[in-house]
């Protein structure tokens, strides 16, 4: 044993499976076409291209005069906003480090913090016309603690959107296989005139990410 406690051998068959995953997402970077396009684009993520497409299929980006990016990094969301919406007042929060992006505010803070909904409203000066949630919980390889913990951010980023958005707004959230749970479904639908999930072709096919699209915002 170690002084840590720690069998030797388990730490290298440990470090091997790391590699050997490490190695895949490497590999799948390498060979994914929406990478290489976002790097010819100029977008910081492959991500860029599901708004982009979630945009072209129900018009979420049109006569967006402020908008929240909730899970801004790395920030290819809040690029597609400043390229489709140039005059919007856009504001950014995640706890992770976000390189600057001109004309987005960002906060760096958790979310789940009691004092960032109105660190974000602050900066929003009015309601926002739009919502994005593009935020995950980390995993710990346990799908049924992982799905709990994702849909926790899910249900706060709904109940925030639903507390701040302009008459007639649009919230967009990611969520896991199966859609979302039928106590949010049921919110969603009290509150917006149309919900709808999608996968925008962007999202990798093994992926279990989809969207919820809440759009016509009927009030509090």
């Amino acid at each position: 044993m170690s002084r840590s406690g720690r069998d030797p051998g388990e730490r290298l068959r440990s470090a091997k499976k790391r590699t050997t995953s490490s190695a895949r997402w490497l590999q799948r970077q390498i060979n994914d076409p929406y990478v290489k396009q976002a790097k010819a684009d100029g977008y910081r993520s492959r991500a860029a291209y599901k708004l982009i497409e979630l945009d072209e299929k129900f018009a979420v980006l049109k006569g967006v005069a402020r908008a929240v990016d909730l899970g801004i990094a790395p920030g290819g969301w809040s690029q597609v906003l400043r390229q489709r919406c140039p005059n919007a007042r856009i504001v950014g929060i995640d706890l992770l480090p976000t390189e600057p992006i001109e004309g987005v505010t960002i906060l760096q803070m958790d979310f789940m913090a009691d004092e960032a909904p109105a660190a974000l409203e602050g900066a929003l000066d009015g309601p926002p016309d739009l919502v994005l949630s593009d935020m995950a919980a980390n995993t710990v390889g346990h799908k049924q603690t992982d799905h709990l913990r994702t849909m926790g951010l899910v249900e706060t980023a709904a109940d925030f959107a639903i507390a701040t958005l302009a008459p007639g707004g649009t919230f967009i959230a990611k969520v896991l296989a199966g859609g979302t749970d039928t106590t949010l479904l049921a919110l969603l639908k009290r509150h917006f005139a149309s919900v709808k999930h999608a996968k925008p072709p962007a999202s990798r096919k093994g992926s279990s990410e989809w969207y919820v699209i809440a759009k016509g915002f009927k009030g509090r």
